[in-house]
């Protein structure tokens, strides 16, 4: 058994990712999540396109009233793709009879768009709009088609081609014909078109669609494009692809611009390809990612740093580069098989992808800062915010490219969960599970996984079918867990210390055996690398994959985050459960921290900030103090939130670089 719903699909790689139909999450916290993401998002996403006319535009397009009539952003057009996508995906998940009838709806509008020669865009190529392709740097008509190709291969994987699939294709043909060989030498502003070639070609064997990828992938960083407000790193057009040594401009961009030069490197072969990219991510990672996973530190161009600029209250973070810093590693992951690319799909996934989604599934986070000094103000909800503030989720954005992108991620979720490989299977994401695959010589293997992970670090698997012969379960170690104690006991109840990486059982299997994973699920301080100069003095607690933060609803008399100081000479320790604290229920469990709550006592607001060392300026009360997992945050209304928490004493100070002791470093 081989899948073929399969959102990536690569031909070759150290490890084959298993599809939807051979992965079912089944229960716990991603479980919640889905079916939200089915039974509210998708609705909410097609609701909000009607309404602000986006779905409109196909229609203007075919009745001659576009270029008057036309609403939303010039990459309009790619959301509804995006929706388009989740939506195949879902179906694949269980009855997509409600589902296949929306698909068809939104394809019957998006079809009589598409032109003669397979180009398909609302913005531009019509009366009263600029041509076509006259403004490759911002006008995303590549991005748009590759949002549209990736619907395309979504619905033929899902349910077989249909009339989205062929749409998909001819729009694929066109972007061939008119910038491959002979044609025009440029590339799209954004990124995007070469991970959807690749996956075309992929599905259809068809070798012009991962040429044009691996075109495309060549011409980046040779000035193609015109520099722009922000300059050709923007754009990732001042260094060529294998020349570059880390992530740097528009982080999206960046992110997805790795992920398809990833696809064209393991299709193609190009071990020197693969290794940039490796080379780039080891870098972005070790020095230009929060400690939520979260990529990009600049508001204004929605870019990334320089190295260890990472000021939490300045966190961009935008939802759409976790998404995409998900996709990159992911790839890798099945490329390499190292399980470190795991490691940073699980923090983004808890604390980037599940922060941007209300409980309802009805309202996102755009941007996901580290630190609120304000509380929030309520959006409207029948009107679209214009900008990606972060006090408060929104129920749609002006530009909404994150809610789709959520929903397609999480419609396609348990593809993430686990793979195969000659030896055996692996594990990489922990949630309940239902696992049914076949090893080489089809040889059928089927696991059923069983945890409340994140809230705790048991992991059982348990053996339902089996080939005769010896084969090998592999499971993730999380990074987090270093310092331990993590155990794995086999079928034998024989019980080992394992460390974080991989751990391998290897044995003849029998239906009913059960393995169990023992992760060290409590909570724990977290100190930056004191390079990072805006967090210094400060300290975060993470508790097994989920990084925490206080919130001012939790603190005593009214005050605000800003209040805090931790006592770190205390462990923290675990607070109430999942629905001890009111508005809390399902999101992980809170802990308790020892600290003050500080009171200024005998200063005007008038007052100059600063004083000499060592004058007594304020008053302190200890307290407990109860912080929360950040993807939670703003569930309860208008709050200030910080994750990283001034501490009171040295053991909260950062050490020096070279030092390999104390408190788990984030990343």
């Amino acid at each position: 058994m081989t899948s073929t719903v399969l959102p990536v699909a690569p031909t070759r790689g150290r490890l084959r990712p298993l599809g939807l139909d051979e992965v079912r999450i089944t229960g716990g916290f991603w479980a919640r999540r889905r079916h939200t993401n089915t039974t509210a998002t998708l609705d909410h996403c097609r609701d909000w396109m009607d309404r602000v006319g986006w779905t409109g535009n196909f229609r203007a397009a075919v009745e001659g009233r576009i270029g008057r009539d036309r609403r939303g952003r010039e990459f309009a057009d790619s959301e509804v793709y995006k929706l388009l996508e989740a939506m195949a995906w879902e179906a694949a998940n269980g009855d997509g009879g409600k589902l296949d009838a929306e698909i068809t709806a939104l394809t019957d509008l998006v079809a009589p768009a598409q032109d003669p020669d397979g180009y398909l865009s609302t913005a531009f190529g019509r009366p009263g709009q600029p041509a076509r392709y006259s403004d490759l740097e911002e006008g995303h008509e590549l991005y748009c088609q590759g949002h549209l190709v990736q619907a395309g291969v979504a619905q033929a994987r899902a349910r077989g081609e249909g009339e989205l699939a062929k749409i998909a294709q001819r729009a694929a043909d066109h972007v061939c014909a008119t910038f491959g060989p002979g044609g025009t030498e440029a590339v799209c502003g954004h990124p995007q078109i070469e991970s959807a070639l690749v996956e075309l070609a992929r599905l259809t064997g068809r070798q012009r669609y991962l040429d044009q990828a691996a075109l495309f992938v060549a011409r980046r960083g040779h000035g193609t494009l015109t520099e722009g407000e922000f300059g050709p790193a923007y754009f990732q057009d001042d260094v060529p692809v294998r020349r570059a040594t880390v992530l740097r401009g528009h982080a999206v961009r960046a992110l997805y611009l790795a992920a398809g030069a990833v696809d064209v490197a393991v299709e193609t072969g190009d071990e020197e390809l693969l290794a940039a990219v490796v080379r780039q991510w080891e870098a972005t990672v070790a020095r230009r990612t929060y400690v939520t996973g979260g990529m990009g530190s600049h508001h204004r161009d929605e870019s990334f740093g320089t190295d260890f600029v990472l000021p939490p209250d300045r966190a961009y973070s935008e939802t759409c580069a976790g998404v995409a810093s998900v996709m990159l590693a992911w790839r890798l992951l099945l490329a390499t098989g190292e399980p470190r690319f795991a490691d940073l799909v699980e923090r983004t996934l808890f604390n980037v992808v599940a922060t941007s989604p209300s409980e309802d599934g009805r309202s996102f986070f755009y941007a996901n800062t580290l630190h609120r000094r304000h509380r929030g103000v309520a959006s409207p909800a029948d009107v679209d915010s214009p900008r990606a503030d972060s006090g408060l989720r929104a129920p749609w954005f002006a530009v909404s490219c994150c809610p789709t992108n959520v929903a397609r991620t999480l419609a396609q979720l348990p593809a993430y969960l686990a793979t195969a490989d000659d030896e055996g299977v692996q594990l990489h994401q922990y949630a309940d599970a239902d696992i049914a695959t076949s090893l080489t010589g089809g040889r059928g293997v089927a696991l059923r996984v069983r945890t409340d992970y994140p809230s705790g670090g048991t992991v059982t698997v348990r053996i339902d079918r089996s080939p005769a012969d010896s084969w090998t379960l592999s499971l993730r170690v999380p990074e987090w867990a270093v310092g331990g104690p993590v155990w794995l006991a086999d079928p034998d109840g024989v019980r080992r210390p394992v460390a974080p990486g991989t751990a391998t059982v290897t044995r003849v299997f029998r239906p009913g055996d059960e393995l169990r994973l023992e992760l060290p699920v409590a909570p724990r301080w977290i100190h930056a690398d004191p390079r990072i100069d805006a967090v210094r003095g400060t300290v975060a607690v993470q508790r097994g994959p989920l990084v925490y933060c206080a919130e001012s609803v939790d603190l005593p008399d009214g005050h605000e985050v800003d209040a805090i100081l931790v006592d770190t000479s205390a462990d923290p320790e675990d607070g109430p459960g999942d629905g001890g604290t009111e508005g809390t229920e399902g999101m992980g469990g809170t802990v308790v921290v020892a600290g003050e709550v500080v009171v200024r006592a005998g200063r005007s607001e008038a007052a100059w900030p600063y004083e000499p060392l060592g004058r007594p300026t304020e008053t302190a009360g200890p307290t407990g103090i109860v912080l929360v997992p950040y993807h939670s945050w703003a569930n309860r209304g208008p709050s200030t939130m910080r994750v990283w928490l001034p501490a009171t004493t040295e053991e909260g100070r950062s050490e020096s670089p070279d030092s390999g002791s104390g408190p788990e470093r984030g990343r």
